[in-house]
């Protein structure tokens, strides 16, 4: 690995553990999109390009959600009542959704992850300021069976885009009436199990491919997941900190723009997009 891409990794894993511990959302929708553009400029195969972006997301987002819940949990922000309650189906849904996705083709996963990574930008971008100043929360009032089917469901779509969940997370629950930055944080704290049971699973249904690059196991690049967990573990308690200072809404409609313009540069990246340069 050469200084540049230590540099550049390193970077990343500071971008992504402040975002993670300010929004709740893991990170995966900043790192798919530069990990499919690294492991491109490093002659990964088109084919498990994709794949090998989402296996190493995942791994690193295991250190990422876990500094990100030791600093919720130190402001109080976890609801763990809720947190036990969904875990089971999110690991479930997230575990048996990796070996779906390393059956899907880089490009139907990249068109899959841009356009739900376009929705959650624009949920993001419209609802900045809704469930701002939501009600404390009441989650006693949720149907268990739904919840259940929620966690499966936030378990899949998280596997296949690789996302520590948040971005479904966090707006079911406040949608259900639990308070924000309660739901930012107990988002969190699902990320940590979810992003286990995601990295065992691209671990194990990407080990019959041959590795595309050097120190990659099954569709999970080992040194990525180290220098970008470096600085990840590091920022992430910052941004979880700073969840109770910034104006979250306004940070959501600029973190939004930027998830819609790495979703397209990745896309054009696979050559999907023909007619647009970034």
């Amino acid at each position: 690995m050469n200084f540049d891409l230590i540099l550049t990794f390193l970077a990343l894993g500071a971008f992504v553990g402040l975002a993670a511990g300010l929004l709740g959302i893991g990170g995966g929708g900043v790192m798919v999109p530069m990990l499919t553009a690294i492991f491109l400029s490093q002659n990964v195969p088109a084919d498990q390009v994709v794949h090998l972006a989402l296996g190493t997301s995942m791994a690193c987002i295991m250190v990422t959600s876990l500094s990100s819940l030791r600093a919720h949990h130190a402001n109080g922000a976890v609801v763990w009542p809720l947190v036990k309650l969904m875990v089971l189906g999110v690991v479930l849904g997230t575990f048996s959704a990796t070996f779906i996705a390393s059956m899907i083709s880089s490009k139907a996963l990249a068109i899959f992850f841009a356009c739900f990574m376009g929705y959650v930008a624009i949920q993001m971008f419209s609802n900045s300021k809704s469930g701002q100043h939501a009600s404390s929360a009441t989650h006693h009032s949720i149907n268990r069976i739904e919840l259940v089917l929620a966690s499966i469901g936030i378990g899949s779509i998280s596997a296949i885009v690789s996302i520590g969940g948040g971005s479904i997370t966090v707006p079911y629950l406040t949608w259900r009436k639990v308070d924000i930055k309660k739901a930012i944080g107990t988002s969190a704290a699902i990320g940590f199990p979810l992003s286990i049971a995601g990295s065992v699973g691209y671990l194990l249904s990407g080990w019959s491919h041959a590795a595309a690059i050097p120190f990659t196991y099954g569709f999970i690049n080992l040194p990525a997941v180290l220098v970008i967990s470096i600085t990840s573990f590091f920022t992430a308690p910052i941004g979880a900190n700073l969840t109770q200072k910034l104006p979250v809404g306004t940070l959501k409609k600029i973190f939004a723009l930027l998830l819609a313009t790495l979703s397209l540069k990745m896309l054009w990246n696979l050559q999907l997009l023909p007619c647009c340069n970034f």
